[in-house]
């Protein structure tokens, strides 16, 4: 038997048009617009009527009361969750902090195109339909010498397709060792297996040699393939041929090769006391027919997957019906422009903004770890190493300097980090806050200090020593 007292509480509620009445009511319509706030105050009703229905306080919330939940409802529903962070964890290519920041003149381009109208698929010269594939391309061929490019929305995107369209059936050539899963789960054989071909794997897992790809070319093939270890390395007892001779060997059998660089660079990693990361350039000057890179990493760019190489190759990957689905945008196409203009400028080390952190000296880290530590009044500056992160070049590190704070909680300080308005995202080493100053844009400093001192305001943040 229902409550008598209960649901003659319930129904003093007031109604959805009544609470619509109020002036808060049109403060929130002016918000959010009728029908959202039309929800959340359905939805502040609703969640009284339950409250109450399963034993709870029949003290009901006035009209107030009832247009403050909905106002927090409106709030959740409409708060982004795709904010700027502040990157204080020393990693370069952040993946899960969406990789590489863009530089000044990226975002110029995106903005500069997406407010009007353009000519994303118009030629000028004649007034007639043109292809978007031509803004990047012209760029590419000048600072690459490929013959011909094409740019789609991702590296996986970009094998994919060029597997669809050129290997769809047919053999394709890869050492055991190569067979990489490429993040997110995806894997190399599937993305094979997506495309149709049929992967036939040489060699093994730590010794792969030319004979290999030669008995497995004795029957007719596709493609051979090489995939960069851009995210892991095989030491120890092994054994691969460069991709020089795996060209030659192609090519003897009358077949492309096909190289998946992973993350792609066009700048020498070796120049700033790295290991060196195979070049875009070098690439084709080794024989490879077709190269995939990816455009959000260490070429320092919006995501996107580029393809260069030969122009009849490339001809036949742009026909591929495929090509239309994973096409880039204009905003990632704008983007990626500037950014090559970089390169082509030999500008790259000075506006790209991944390329500058992984130039900038320990001793330039240093000052502005320094900087801080004197500007909070706490925290020691310990020598540390960045990574570059983003399935590029690993195991190396650049050595750099950290601000360290010991906190009285650690996970207490970092979830105060993270409520910051922006949040930043740091790294720890035992009872200590790691905050390197590498990752973090210049023009963050301000905010950085400020959801510092806040977070050592509170009780769990408060600096020990």
């Amino acid at each position: 038997m229902k409550n008598p007292h209960k649901m003659t509480s319930l129904r003093n509620l007031p109604s959805v048009e009544q609470l619509l009445q109020t002036r808060s009511a049109a403060e929130l319509v002016a918000r959010y617009g009728r029908p959202l706030t039309l929800s959340a105050i359905r939805s502040a009703l609703d969640r009284v009527r339950k409250h109450v229905s399963k034993g709870g306080d029949t003290t009901l919330p006035d009209r107030d009361g009832l247009l403050a939940i909905a106002d927090e409802t409106l709030q959740e529903w409409t708060h982004p969750t795709l904010l700027p962070v502040i990157n204080a964890s020393g990693v370069i290519l952040h993946t899960n902090l969406g990789r590489a920041p863009l530089s000044a003149a990226a975002l110029t381009a995106m903005e500069t195109v997406a407010h009007c109208y353009s000519t994303l698929e118009f030629d000028l010269a004649t007034g007639k339909r043109g292809s978007r594939l031509v803004h990047a391309e012209g760029l590419l061929q000048r600072l690459t010498g490929a013959e011909a490019a094409l740019v789609v929305n991702n590296n996986a995107a970009a094998v994919l397709l060029v597997l669809s369209a050129l290997a769809n059936r047919k053999r394709v050539v890869i050492a055991r060792s190569q067979l990489v899963e490429i993040g997110g789960g995806f894997r190399i054989p599937d993305v094979m297996k997506q495309s149709g071909a049929k992967l036939v794997e040489v060699g093994t897992t730590n010794k792969v040699r030319i004979s290999d790809y030669e008995d497995a070319l004795a029957e007719p093939a596709g493609l051979v393939m090489r995939a960069h270890r851009s995210n892991f390395q095989i030491i120890g007892f092994t054994e691969e041929p460069e991709l020089k001779e795996l060209a030659g060997t192609a090519h003897r059998f009358q077949v492309p090769c096909v190289d998946d660089l992973g993350s792609g660079t066009l700048l020498d990693t070796a120049k700033f006391g790295m290991s060196h990361e195979p070049t875009i350039q070098e690439s084709l000057a080794a024989g490879a027919d077709v190269v995939c890179f990816s455009g959000d990493k260490l070429l320092g760019g919006p995501q996107a997957g580029i393809i260069i190489g030969k122009a009849d190759l490339l001809a036949r990957v742009r026909k591929h019906p495929l090509a239309r689905a994973v096409r880039l945008d204009k905003l990632c196409l704008a983007a990626l422009t500037a950014t090559l203009l970089h390169y082509l400028k030999d500008e790259a080390e000075r506006e790209i903004p991944i390329w500058r952190m992984i130039a900038t000296t320990p001793e330039q880290v240093k000052a502005r770890a320094e900087a801080w530590a004197l500007e909070l009044g706490q925290g020691n500056i310990l020598e540390s190493e960045s990574t570059v992160g983003g399935g590029s070049l690993p195991g190396e590190t650049l050595p750099t300097f950290v601000l360290a704070l010991t906190v009285k909680s650690v996970e207490k300080f970092l979830e105060s980090l993270r409520q910051g308005q922006p949040p930043v995202i740091a790294r720890t080493e035992g009872e200590r806050i790691l905050l390197d100053p590498r990752t973090v844009l210049p023009e963050q400093d301000g905010a950085l200090l400020v959801n510092l001192m806040n977070a050592m305001k509170k009780p769990a943040g408060r600096v020990r020593g």
